[in-house]
């Protein structure tokens, strides 16, 4: 899936992962491939992100939003 993350100054992340973990207001939530549509608010915390090849990478965020839409994931954040 595709997995994009961005901040009001520029692009973090863009590239193809099989998970992703995000610290949602509910609780940490992954994402994986053929996920159900979602949007969802983040709170401050670690995303984890397992690219399709390679080694887990981690993002510190202070907050924002997540939305999953047919395998493309847009993660907007407040660094």
């Amino acid at each position: 899936m595709k997995l994009e993350i961005l901040s009001p100054e520029r692009s973090l992340y863009n590239g193809d992962v099989d998970v992703v973990t995000l610290p949602g207001s509910l609780g940490r939530f992954t994402v994986l491939q053929d996920h159900a549509p979602l949007i969802s608010s983040l709170n401050e915390g670690i995303i984890r992100i397992k690219p399709y090849e390679g080694e887990e990478v981690e993002l510190s965020i202070k907050g924002g939003f997540i939305e999953v839409k047919q395998n493309i994931v847009t993660v907007c954040v407040e660094k």
